[in-house]
């Protein structure tokens, strides 16, 4: 059976895992590397994988190692790292609020990193390290207040999601009128990193999203066992011996810093969060939260979403988020549907 859990102990410590789980790890793992590697060799300068793979070795000639070293592969690895924080932080919301609409999208953390962003480029017109700091600070922020809002001895998932949508809403407004206090080249610079964008990205904007996924990840997954017995709900959970509040607060938190991460990197990339924790759970057919799998599926998703921006237009590249916002506005409107005809909404 396709969701049966295997056991390996070795004395007091046992791992678990699902074979079907695992295999779409693997899979979607090779699959990310395989398109990030074709990625790497389009463009103007084109390279065979073979080339590709030769010169990140160190053994390629030196102008193709400027191309892919510093010029392609920074905006590859960062396209690979902001799908991978958006596809874990997506399965922790989704999780946490037993909702399948329960990502960063819906629920305003990304349009809190985009008024800290935006009021960097509009009120200081500071610099793209300064615009990465306001969005991680914007992202903080708005999770703390979307907490605070939805706390009442405990935090219950569809109050945490009605709180969220309506304190986007107020944020998108406070966006707007961010702009329209904006220069026309502020304004363009602003609407630019809104759509979600990986153009021009180096290995500064990399390695901190890095540093952030190889903090929390240990943290999250080690919640796994946790989760699946909370979406049990809090008073079975917390009869099994799991701090309910606790962890919801920890986890929460590390879900808003992968998101407040990402959106520091690339912009609010738009529906990977949403989509990617959904395709997981679909391909693994297995219970909980499947953060592995939804990591791999959201760095697969995002990479391929950038290599088709790329080449969708003749002559002009477009912004990731413009992929992923088609793509991801379509799979919205299929859930929606699928959920009214299942009568959970």
């Amino acid at each position: 059976m396709s969701g049966t859990l295997r056991t390996a102990r070795w004395g007091r410590y046992s791992l678990r895992w699902h074979p079907r789980a695992l295999a779409v790890v693997a899979v979607c793992t090779v699959l990310a590397l395989a398109v990030a590697v074709v990625a790497v060799g389009s463009g103007e300068y084109p390279l065979p994988p073979a080339d590709v793979l030769r010169t990140i070795a160190g053994q390629g000639h030196p102008a193709d190692a400027f191309v892919v070293n510093d010029v392609r592969l920074p905006r590859v690895v960062t396209g690979l790292l902001v799908g991978a924080a958006l596809g874990t932080a997506g399965a922790l919301f989704q999780s946490l609020t037993r909702n399948p609409l329960g990502s960063p999208d819906v629920l305003g953390f990304t349009q809190g990193a985009a008024t800290g962003a935006l009021a960097v480029i509009v009120l200081a017109g500071g610099s793209s390290l300064a615009l990465a700091g306001g969005a991680a600070l914007g992202g903080l922020l708005t999770g703390a207040l979307i907490y605070a809002l939805a706390w009442r001895q405990g935090v219950h998932g569809y109050r945490l999601v009605l709180i969220g949508i309506g304190v986007m809403a107020v944020l998108t407004g406070v966006n707007g009128y961010l702009l329209t206090r904006a220069q026309i080249t502020e304004a363009g610079r602003a609407v630019l990193w809104l759509t979600g964008s990986l153009d021009g990205r180096g290995w500064d904007s990399a390695l901190p999203l890095l540093a952030v996924l190889v903090a929390l990840l240990p943290l999250a997954l080690g919640g796994g066992r946790a989760l699946r017995l909370l979406e049990m709900g809090d008073d079975a959970a917390a009869a099994l011996g799991v701090r309910v509040e606790r962890l919801r607060l920890t986890l929460l938190a590390a879900a808003v810093l992968l998101t407040a991460a990402a959106a520091a990197a690339a912009g609010p990339v738009s529906f990977v969060a949403l989509t990617a924790p959904q395709l997981a759970r679909r391909l693994t057919r297995a219970p909980g939260a499947n953060l592995l799998p939804s990591l791999c599926v959201g760095a697969a998703l995002l990479v391929g979403a950038d290599l088709l921006a790329q080449h969708a237009v003749t002559g002009r590249v477009l912004p990731v988020g413009v992929v992923t916002g088609l793509v991801g506005g379509a799979y919205l409107v299929w859930l929606l549907a699928t959920e009214r005809r299942a009568g959970r909404i």
